[in-house]
């Protein structure tokens, strides 16, 4: 796209913020980079080049606007629409992996060299592995601190920094301000409210609009495990296990934005916990594309119509979905639910909720692992693959991921018993964030299809589905979405 000068060029001075984390203009002029939907005016097309990423732009000697503040966009859509090397990089680098691993761990993830990991982003992404995750860096210091009253010395290595000189140099670069310039910058444009929850951090989760949230919400709230998850004061709060610790998270839909709350019991998690939110809720989508290719579907196109921007709800733990996954086969919503909170009950971290029901992290695939066969009140066929699946995770021989290639780890699913299909794709689909998966057999999605006159068999609806390809996954959504099924319904208060 950044190579299309033409196409930037109209982006930018219609403001259109669909490319907001898609491309960054840079004006030569003033030496700063901004968002296409920045609301400055805009730039001579003379004084404009376009950069790929934040990261680019630094990397190039610009600065970050003040106005728009670009570093705080949505992450650019490809990333999770493509399945190559480079796209799972950029996957893991927003995970946090460069940060606790150095490039090297990047590579070993990714089963390249060094040097090819360098010399890709660079010729994609204009900056290479180190400047991609100082970019984040600076990000992740800002969030905190303009959010909290962490010291800002504790705020240099909570957001990955190795010194605080490094902090300061760097986010003096990238803002043009020192951090104490940012925190008093902060403080003036937020009116005084009361004091934050010691331990709390608060931001905001922008998406490209539109987003509908009844079926994202919906469907996390009516799944949600007891323990592990519940809808709370307007928004849905589960617990995370993070690389330094654990956390919780709150996450309530807003006209312009997801608010999330979280608290963690090691900052450093901060940048971890938003890209597992952001997976989770599936906020870096570009949901024109999608809507516009749904469209041109005669049969689906009053269904996008009638609540444009569906997302597909992901996970913020691909392991804890697959076990989910095989729980839920062949059973009621409610059922599969009581089967995951005896597991949680019996084998998950016990953590404190002062602020509301949460009682534990979901079992790691080691706990899980040692569990006696004769404790699980499901069929022996089901036991055994649960059983199965987790040693898989286990000790290593199945990975799920940001760096997993997505069709080699269908063939490892579909190569464990009792993994079908529907469990495959749904796996793909939700904790893989594969926005073709599709599920033609599933139940809900033939009647559905019956319902609007598209083809009933899996084999004829498979065919027809070839016209929606890449997005299949948000056509499911669609589908499912002409039930009245819980999941679909934003749930109300105490429920």
């Amino acid at each position: 796209m950044h190579t299309d000068t033409e196409r930037c060029v109209r982006a930018v001075q219609s403001k259109d913020a669909r490319f907001d984390g898609v491309f960054f203009t840079a004006v030569r002029t003033t030496r700063i980079y901004c968002r296409p939907s920045c609301p400055g005016v805009p730039p001579k097309p003379e004084n404009m080049e376009f950069h790929p990423s934040a990261a680019s732009c630094q990397r190039a000697g610009f600065r970050a606007c003040k106005r728009c503040r670009p570093d705080t966009s949505p992450g650019s859509p490809h990333w999770n629409v493509r399945a190559d090397a480079v796209a799972r990089a950029m996957r893991l680098i927003q995970d946090g992996v460069v940060d606790r691993e150095g490039v090297p761990g990047l590579a070993r993830h990714l089963g390249w060299s060094t040097r090819q990991i360098e010399r890709q982003l660079l010729a994609e992404l204009g900056a290479g592995p180190l400047a991609l995750a100082r970019a984040q860096r600076a990000q992740t210091a800002r969030v905190l601190i303009e959010t909290t009253p962490m010291p800002l010395g504790e705020v240099a290595f909570a957001a990955g920094f190795s010194s605080i000189r490094t902090f300061n140099d760097t986010v003096r670069q990238v803002f043009a301000l020192t951090p104490g310039e940012l925190r008093a910058r902060a403080i003036r444009r937020s009116p005084a409210g009361p004091p934050p929850t010691p331990g709390t951090i608060s931001l905001r989760l922008p998406f490209r609009a539109p987003l509908e949230p009844s079926n994202l919400f919906g469907h996390l709230a009516a799944t949600a495990v007891p323990g592990v998850e519940e809808w709370r004061g307007g928004a849905y709060r589960r617990t995370l296990s993070l690389p330094y610790g654990h956390g919780i998270v709150a996450l309530a839909p807003r006209p312009d934005h997801i608010a999330c709350r979280l608290s963690l019991t090691d900052p450093r998690d901060l940048a971890h916990a938003i890209s597992r939110c952001r997976r989770l809720l599936d906020l870096d989508a570009d949901p024109v594309a999608v809507d516009e290719r749904l469209r041109t579907d005669p049969l689906l196109a009053p269904l996008v119509d009638k609540a444009p921007g569906r997302r597909v709800p992901g996970s913020v733990d691909p392991a804890e979905f697959a076990v989910r996954a095989v729980l839920g086969q062949q059973v009621s919503t409610a059922a599969a639910r009581t089967h995951a909170a005896r597991l949680v009950t019996a084998h998950g971290v016990p953590v404190d909720d002062p602020e509301g029901g949460l009682t534990h992290l979901f079992p790691s695939p080691e706990a899980l692992a040692a569990l006696d066969p004769d404790s699980l009140a499901l069929p022996r066929s089901r036991r055994t693959t649960l059983l199965t699946l987790v040693g898989a995770l286990a000790d290593g021989s199945l990975t799920l991921g940001p760096a997993d290639d997505r069709e080699e780890a269908r063939a490892r699913l579909l190569a464990l018993p009792g993994f079908g299909p529907w469990t495959t794709e749904i796996i793909a689909m939700r904790a893989l964030g594969d926005p073709d998966a599709f599920l033609p057999g599933d139940l809900g999605v033939r009647r559905a299809a019956e319902g609007l006159g598209l083809p009933g068999t899996p084999a004829a609806l498979t065919a027809r589905a070839a016209h929606w390809r890449p997005w299949r996954a948000y056509a499911v959504q669609y589908l499912w979405a002409t039930d009245d099924h819980p999941i679909n319904h934003l749930p109300h208060e105490g429920h």
